[in-house]
Parts: C-alpha cells; sequence; structure tokens
C-alpha cells in the first residue's frame, strides 16, 4: 500500500509541476541546410575510407589574420561571438557576425580575419576520413 502511495504521490506532484510550468516547447531553427559552400560552388563527394568528424572551436584575437589555407574536407561552423571576414583566393568576401552560420570551402584557398576589437569564436564541425587533413596551408613563395 506505501508504495502505490509513493507513486501516485510521484504522478501528483509531476502533474502539479507540468500544469504550473505549462507545455514545453522545442524549439528547431535551420541554420543551414545546403549543397554548396558560401561561394556557391558544390560541395565536394565525401572522401574515401574510415568517416572521421571532428569539432573545433577556434578563438580568433581582434586584429588577427589566419594564413591562406585550404579545406580538404567538408566543414561547417557557426560564429558564437565577434565578427569574422573570410576571402577567398578570388577576393570572394564573406563577413560573419555572432550568430552567422558558414559552409566552407573546400579544396579553395582562402583566410579568416577578424578585423573587430574583440575576439571572435568560432565551433566547426569537419566530416572527413581517416587521415586525411582537414586544413592544408599554403606554401609561400622564397
Amino acid at each position: 500500500m506505501a508504495k502505490v502511495f509513493t507513486f501516485l504521490l510521484c504522478i501528483g506532484i509531476l502533474v502539479f509541476s507540468c500544469r504550473e510550468n505549462g507545455p514545453r516547447t522545442i524549439a528547431v531553427l535551420t541554420l543551414v541546410d545546403t549543397d554548396q559552400s558560401w561561394d556557391g560552388n558544390k560541395l565536394p563527394k565525401y572522401p574515401e575510407g574510415p568517416p572521421q568528424i571532428k569539432i573545433l572551436k577556434y578563438t580568433i584575437p581582434p586584429q588577427t589574420k589566419l594564413p591562406t589555407h585550404e579545406h580538404l574536407v567538408i566543414n561547417a561552423g557557426v560564429l558564437l561571438s565577434g565578427e569574422l571576414t573570410v576571402v577567398d583566393e578570388n577576393n570572394n568576401t564573406l563577413y560573419l557576425r555572432a550568430g552567422d552560420p558558414i559552409v566552407e570551402l573546400v579544396n579553395t584557398f582562402h583566410y579568416g580575419k577578424n578585423e573587430g576589437t574583440e575576439p571572435a569564436e568560432i565551433i566547426v564541425f569537419y566530416a572527413g576520413a581517416k587521415d586525411v587533413p582537414i586544413t592544408v596551408k599554403k606554401k609561400t613563395k622564397n
């Protein structure tokens, strides 16, 4: 009898707390749903081999330019804070502000720069294959 009473008491508390707080709704906002990078080019096929997922958080100090580089795998990110400018080898430019998503360029040299006054924080998700580098820096001419 004590178990039944405890069970009914728990159900009553649960029902009361649901009424107290009202119904809960889960919100889903699609940031990106595409087969193209930010410059409009189609994304390449995934590399052959065992899949490798990597998630990195970058913090780019104010007034900092990243080295020119290319990605060998598909990747996308969301700028959490600050501002970021991305420029490709043809001078196409993308300006990002906090909350903006980006589907990065693949096999195209580009760089990012934080021209703002606060650090830019971005989380980037890479979907590639084991032993395939996610980023390759452009070699400079001597």
